[in-house]
């Protein structure tokens, strides 16, 4: 593996790192005290300055618009946008808009393309992924109760949904819902494409993630189904096929997610350091950087960060060179090992904050509240170590034979 990136990389990790402390950490303030959709205005504004440096949607193909990088190309500048929660979405490689971009670019057909794919790659749209339903368990994805059923020449889409992220302003949702009862679990749901203005797509709330409902993009949506009709052709590759189509988006997905994990463990840990070298504890003037508890939860970090970005970027540079399939052992390991590690400073910067650190004054009750979903989405931590462990003992056990 090499370990060296290319000079065009380091230039756009160092821009964008630039860009991030200087134009959107300041903006952190105002975001946490009215919401994301109120500061559209000077996102927009930031964002053309980002368009104006040539590094918008780096994360797409170059026949998109984007700089056309690998998997492990992407993964340190998505570790420099995570410093900001506008990191991602100024810059236009966002979840779940890149992961559907990838899915329109590779799937949808050519007047699928022209009618979702150009203006949402443009940023003149937003998009949503409906797939979690309340009722059913998500860490067993086939099991799906949303049906969408012929009629004539349409679907008939019914169903419940829920934690549809960024639904709340988006034009266009993909769906998973069952077209074919009678296949095996892995090829019965189908991906739809459904306008948010159909009379059928009902958003009834953004759903309160401990005690924040959120706005526009920063939100999670229960979205009702209800006899939702779109024609046939707006189906995304074959039908039954949904869940292969997943696959080959979740693989560089969970790359994106851990290096955004670790841009957020940076920052927490630099918080640390900041707040243990200025805050005093006694009248001699000692710091809490002075208490040997808190140069073990440093030491501990530092080498946590550095043992999980090397994980996340040997996962990366797999997928580039063998593909995911080969990577899946390690996809899952990274995913409950990083999260985990997040979750781990994240804390540690808290307490070492006292009661600043569950105010609303730091960044790291924001953390707090909206990444502790982490070891929940894209499979929890158990499924993931579950599955792991049984393809390693499986594969022992036949080396053995």
């Amino acid at each position: 593996m090499e370990f060296q990136f290319s000079e065009r990389v380091n230039t756009a990790v160092q821009m964008i790192s630039e860009f991030v402390e200087k134009e959107l950490i300041p903006l952190e303030p105002e975001l946490f005290a009215v919401g994301f959709d109120r500061m559209m205005p000077k996102i927009r504004e930031k964002q053309k300055k980002v368009r104006e440096m040539g590094l918008w949607a780096p994360c797409f193909p170059k026949e998109l618009g984007g700089l056309g990088l690998k998997v492990a190309e992407f993964a340190p500048i998505s570790e420099a946008l995570a410093r900001s929660p506008l990191g991602h979405f100024t810059f236009w490689c966002q979840a779940p808009d890149a992961g559907n971009v990838e899915i329109l670019h590779k799937y949808g057909t050519p007047e699928q393309q022209k009618k979702y794919l150009a203006p949402l790659i443009a940023g003149e749209i937003r998009s949503c992924f409906s797939m979690t339903e309340p009722e059913l368990p998500g860490s067993n994805p086939v099991m799906l109760a949303t049906t969408a059923r012929k009629d004539g020449s349409d679907y008939v889409i019914d169903g419940q949904k829920w934690f549809t992220s960024s639904a709340d302003g988006a034009e266009f949702a993909i769906v998973m819902a069952v077209t074919n009862p009678e296949n095996p679990p892995h090829l019965r749901a189908s991906m739809i494409l459904v306008p948010v203005n159909n009379p059928g797509f009902n958003r009834v709330r953004n759903i309160s993630v401990m005690g924040h409902s959120g706005s526009g993009f920063a939100s999670h949506s229960e979205v009702l189904y209800q006899s939702c009709r779109v024609p046939q052709s707006n189906r995304l590759g074959g039908e039954g096929m949904g869940f292969v189509i997943a696959q080959d988006r979740l693989g560089p997905g969970r790359i994106h997610h851990c290096m955004r994990w670790l841009g957020i463990s940076r920052r927490a840990l630099d918080l640390l350091c900041e707040r243990a070298n200025s805050r005093k504890i006694d009248e001699e003037g000692r710091t809490l950087a002075s208490r040997q508890v808190i140069q073990h939860w440093v030491a501990e970090s530092e080498a946590e960060i550095i043992a999980a970005r090397l994980m996340t970027l040997y996962t990366a540079w797999k997928i580039d060179t063998e593909g995911t399939k080969a990577a899946r052992n390690e996809i899952s390991a990274i995913k409950f090992l990083v999260a985990n590690t997040m979750q781990k400073v994240v804390d540690r910067a808290l307490q070492v904050h006292g009661a600043l650190g569950i105010s609303d004054d730091t960044i790291l009750s924001y953390y707090w509240r909206h990444e502790r979903a982490s070891r929940i989405y894209d499979g929890a931590d158990e499924v993931h170590k579950t599955s792991l462990g049984k393809r390693l003992l499986d594969s022992h056990r036949k080396a053995k034979a």
